[in-house]
This record gives structure tokens, C-alpha cells and sequence, in this order.
């Protein structure tokens, strides 16, 4: 009997180049790329499915037609009429990447608006993902029908990982965001999150402040990840190793690296690795990830 693995959040048109104004299309979002990179790490018998709303237009039929390219299941993604993805355009400036948002009519902002739909691509997963985008981008109520949706499919057998993939601008307040995040990280087993990120919102004067915090708050696993430096894995049952990752990587492009980091460790715990196994086998993709542009590199780069 085949597994599902569901990713829940926002997918977007990324509009990247910009040399002599041409830009090349693509498609790309947090959730979508850890889905990605699990869907090429995860071991035969699994299903991975994308979660979202998309509207009736073009762009939207042509997102779905690559996902199902990727062998990301979509028959769960809602047809919200008269909307569309939302986009991003990337430039360079200051000698890095700066990101520009259009996103305010952006389906995927009321894929939560039919709670049966959203319940009935949840109930019967193995494995539930969502990050702190997922949630931020919809309004109050719609944040809470979402993480209802999540509890039901976890009172149902699921395991439930997060990343709170902070990002202030889509939230009215740090301290809302501060307490929604620690909401949504309250409903889940395993907890992805990167520590230059967590500091400045939680003021976590390391990674083992941050691992702590979510234990305390209910999760089993933690892995906190640091950049070039080593992940720390702690669990509720007393494990803490740090993890660091091969030396001498070369950096094209960190779009997407911890995205892939998180899908590559789902996929190995999936498939029977303990966490510090995981985490060398998420390294290792992630290596692979920022040697090329974009967020999502071709699967057979990253098989298991």
C-alpha cells in the first residue's frame, strides 16, 4: 500500500535573469520545493502531493501540467475562479539576489476558504508539511481552519513537520508572527528551522536555544539549521549532535537550499535513517542545490 507525503502552501511564477531585461519563467515556492526534492528522495511506494488553490487561467494550467510532469500529485489543488499564482521577479543588487513580490491576489491565499476541500487533501497522509508561508499568507480565521485541517489529519496517523521560514513582511506584527509561528509549531512532530532566521524574532542566542524552545513546545525532533555552518539535531528523547556538511562547496546559488535540506531529510527519515543520518543525507543534496541557479535542479542530480 502506497504512502502520501502532502505539502501544503503557496507555489509561484518566478521570473528570474533580468540580464538586458529578459527574464526566464519559472515555478517555485517553499513548500513545492521541499516537495520536490522529497519526491526524488523518497523510496518507491510513496505519493507526493501538492496542496494549494490555483485559478483558471493560463499560468495556473500550465503550474499544474509541470507538477504533474514532476510526479507531484495535484488532484487536490483547488480551482479558485478568477484568480491567479501570485509572482516574483529576481535582480541582483548589493552583490545578492533581492526579491520583489506580487502575491496579493494570489489563489493560493484562499486555499483554506473551502475547509472540506483543504480537510479531505490532508486526511489520510503519512506525512504533513507546512511552513510559516503557508499560513502567513492567509487571513486569521483561514490560518485557523488550516491548522485544524492539520490536527485532524495528525489525530489520523500523520506525522506533521514545519518550518517556520520566517518572514516579516507578510505579517502584521512581529509578535503576531512570533505567536503564529509558535502556534503552528505547537501541532507538529518535527521542526525545520534555520537559526539566523530565529534569532532575530525569538532572540535565541544559539541553536540550542532555538532546539530547546520547540521541544518545550511539544515537538519530538528539531533540527536547526545554520547556513554553511553545522545543523544541530536534538529530540525529546536527549539526542543532540551537531551535523556539519562536506567542506569546499561551491556556491552558484543558495535559493532553495534549505527547502531542499528540509525534503531530503523527510525523505531519509521516511525511509528508516535516524536524525543524524538524515541530516548528512539533507547536506548532501543541499550541496548539490546551491551549485546550481534556481531553487529546483534536476531531480536525477538529487536521487536517492
Amino acid at each position: 500500500m502506497s504512502k502520501r507525503f502532502a505539502s501544503v502552501g503557496e507555489c509561484m511564477i518566478e521570473m528570474s535573469g533580468g540580464e538586458g531585461a529578459l527574464y526566464r519563467m519559472g515555478f517555485a515556492g517553499d513548500t513545492l520545493n521541499t516537495a520536490w526534492y522529497a519526491r526524488a528522495r523518497l523510496p518507491q511506494g510513496w505519493q507526493v502531493e501538492y496542496i494549494t488553490a490555483l485559478g483558471d487561467d493560463l499560468y495556473s494550467a500550465e503550474m499544474r501540467a509541470f507538477l504533474d510532469r514532476a510526479d507531484i500529485g495535484t488532484g487536490h489543488i483547488q480551482t479558485i475562479p478568477g484568480r491567479r499564482p501570485g509572482l516574483y521577479m529576481i535582480h541582483q543588487a548589493g552583490g545578492d539576489r533581492q526579491f520583489t513580490y506580487w502575491r496579493g491576489q494570489s489563489a493560493a491565499r484562499a486555499m483554506a476558504d473551502d475547509k472540506d476541500a483543504l480537510a479531505a487533501g490532508l486526511l489520510g497522509a503519512d506525512l504533513v508539511y507546512f511552513s510559516g508561508i503557508s499560513i502567513a499568507i492567509l487571513a486569521p480565521r483561514a490560518r485557523g481552519r488550516l491548522m485544524r485541517a492539520v490536527v485532524r489529519a495528525r489525530e489520523a496517523g500523520a506525522d506533521v513537520a514545519f518550518d517556520p521560514n520566517e518572514r516579516p513582511a507578510l505579517w502584521t506584527s512581529p509578535a503576531i508572527m512570533a505567536s503564529g509561528l509558535m502556534a503552528a509549531a505547537s501541532i507538529a512532530d518535527i521542526v525545520l528551522p534555520t537559526f539566523p532566521d530565529e534569532a532575530p524574532v525569538f532572540g535565541d542566542t544559539s541553536p540550542e536555544a532555538t532546539a530547546e524552545r520547540y521541544l518545550s513546545n511539544g515537538a519530538r525532533e528539531v533540527v536547526v539549521k545554520n547556513g554553511a555552518e553545522a545543523a544541530l539535531v536534538a529530540t525529546r528523547a536527549g539526542l543532540r549532535a551537531r551535523v556539519a556538511p562536506s567542506p569546499g562547496a561551491t556556491v552558484v546559488d543558495a535559493t532553495g537550499a534549505g527547502d531542499s535540506f528540509n525534503g531530503a531529510y523527510l525523505a531519509a527519515r521516511a525511509a528508516g535513517a535516524d536524525p543524524v543520518e538524515a541530516a548528512r543525507a539533507a547536506h548532501g543534496v543541499a550541496r548539490i542545490v546551491i551549485g546550481h541557479k534556481g531553487a529546483l535542479v534536476d531531480m536525477t542530480l538529487v536521487k536517492a
